[in-house]
């Protein structure tokens, strides 16, 4: 029986083959944030040469890729991506999923709406059949808190304010504050909702006015999932 972190290193490997397979050498790679995309910058890095550079979805991201002596380029100067390869917190049938345990969700948003195809990497325990056991984060605007709370707990699910758990004398952030985003934003996430219809949804919540980005990808959703479970790693297009 294999481990979570073990079916993590499995798919994380299966999506080192997947680029290497399919992207051109002289490409720009977009790599997202969390615990498997880490794993998989680290099984990239020994091929860093077939990349022009990357454009990576958070700092944590651009600090451990810098390390492993990529080029992280400013995504403003890259037009398009051939590839995006991230993980999620839950993904359904259909490839929509909800993003955003780590905190990154905006610039993932970002860069998966630049990339042709979004290659998503998980362990078979993110699949569901209906998001929402996984609680949804919505970035927002400090200021927009109280008001964006009362939009969001209309929808039906618990809302909480994300607190920080380590500190970060960058962001001025320790254990007792809220979690600051890269971008400067507060999270709340919302427990307790049966998302049916995720398009409609992630549309209705980005109109709030204070949300920067709803951790729903339907819009920007997987084109590809590179799923691993006991028996391996399956590959679903969409």
């Amino acid at each position: 029986m294999y481990t979570q972190d073990q079916l993590k290193a499995m798919v994380a490997e299966a999506a080192k083959d997947e680029v290497l397979k399919n992207m051109a050498p002289g490409g720009i790679l977009g790599v997202g944030t969390g615990s498997t995309a880490n794993l998989f910058i680290d099984a990239i890095a020994p091929h860093r040469a077939h990349f022009a550079g990357v454009v990576s979805s958070s700092q944590a991201s651009t600090e451990r890729l810098q390390k492993h002596g990529f080029k992280v380029l400013d995504s403003n100067s890259v037009p398009s991506l051939p590839m995006y390869v991230d993980g999620a917190d839950e993904i359904d049938p259909a490839g929509h999923m909800i993003k955003g345990g780590g905190g990154a969700l905006t610039r993932e948003k970002i860069i998966a709406s630049m990339a042709k195809q979004f290659i998503c990497i998980c362990d078979s325990s993110k699949q569901v059949s209906v998001l929402g056991n996984f609680a949804l984060p919505v970035e927002i605007i400090p200021l927009s808190r109280g008001i964006v709370t009362q939009e969001l707990t209309k929808l039906g699910g618990t809302v909480t304010l994300r607190m920080a758990k380590e500190t970060r004398s960058d962001l001025g952030q320790t254990p007792s504050q809220p979690y600051v985003t890269d971008n400067g934003g507060w999270i709340l996430d919302v427990a307790g909702l049966k998302i049916s219809n995720p398009l409609a949804l992630e549309s209705q919540i980005n109109q709030i006015a204070g949300v920067i980005t709803v951790g729903l990808f339907a819009k920007e959703k997987a084109n590809i999932l590179l799923v691993s479970n006991a028996s391996g790693v399956s590959r679903i297009t969409f």
